[in-house]
């Protein structure tokens, strides 16, 4: 196993956490009043009493972004990981369908699977990647029949107390990044280059957030306002109706 250096770390990161934030400004760019309305529960926010037209765009809004952006940096973190193992231990992108690393250590083929934190998925999406384990293996034991392959679903953040889950393993956290790199501060240590650019990359993202919410806040108004009151039944019509 090679000794990955934090300095290798800190220089990925900074070469790359801006696909992150440029990411993160074009998904803010590209929105659509219509779509957001479109996606989110009416009823939820008149239960909520919101009586502004601002705070109701705002929620909306943030609640777009927070999904867009955890998906983003999922993928950010996801590179990272490769990068990491390959440093550590050669390891390389997999091929396979649903599996996104492969590498090998003390014999045992590893491939495992790379998510953003601990509660990803549903039962169904689980199953899924029992499947696309399954399928991997039998896949590489064609390839060579003797070679002893394990399964992992790692998880960038968070705590598990049951690694073990019979036909898988869960390592999530300080565990998953210490598996991939050998190093057991490693998930400290990658918190410090993140901030890399990070008030000149926000200041920029404040700037187009206020100029969005200022547009969707005025094109909201027009449609759905009436006498300085919201219009519930008009927005729950272009939200549900059949026509």
């Amino acid at each position: 196993m090679a000794v990955i250096k934090t300095q290798a770390v800190r220089r990925y990161v900074e070469r790359h956490i801006g696909s992150f934030h440029s990411g993160r400004l074009e998904s803010l760019r590209k929105l659509k009043l219509n779509s957001i309305l479109l996606k989110k529960n009416p009823y939820l926010f008149k239960a909520r009493n919101i009586l502004l037209a601002q705070d109701l765009v705002r929620i909306l809004l943030d609640a777009h972004l927070s999904s867009q952006e955890e998906a983003i940096f999922g993928n950010f973190l996801e590179g990272l990981a490769i990068f990491v193992n390959q440093e550590a231990h050669n390891g390389w992108k997999s091929a396979a369908q649903g599996i996104d690393l492969e590498f090998n250590k003390d014999g045992v083929r590893y491939i495992v699977a790379i998510k953003s934190g601990p509660n990803w998925g549903n039962s169904s999406q689980i199953r899924k990647m029992q499947e696309d384990f399954r399928k991997a293996k039998q896949i590489i034991r064609t390839a060579d029949s003797n070679l002893h392959v394990v399964a992992v679903n790692g998880c960038c953040y968070g705590r598990n107390a049951k690694p073990d889950r019979g036909d898988y393993f869960k390592y999530c956290g300080q565990r998953f990044w210490e598996f991939i790199s050998g190093k057991p501060d490693l998930y400290l240590r990658i918190v410090k280059p993140l901030g890399y650019s990070a008030r000149e990359k926000n200041d920029e993202f404040k700037e187009e957030y206020a100029q969005i919410v200022n547009r969707f806040t005025l094109e909201f108004s027009e449609r759905f306002v009436v006498n300085g009151e919201i219009d519930w039944d008009a927005l729950v019509r272009f939200n549900s109706s059949v026509s």
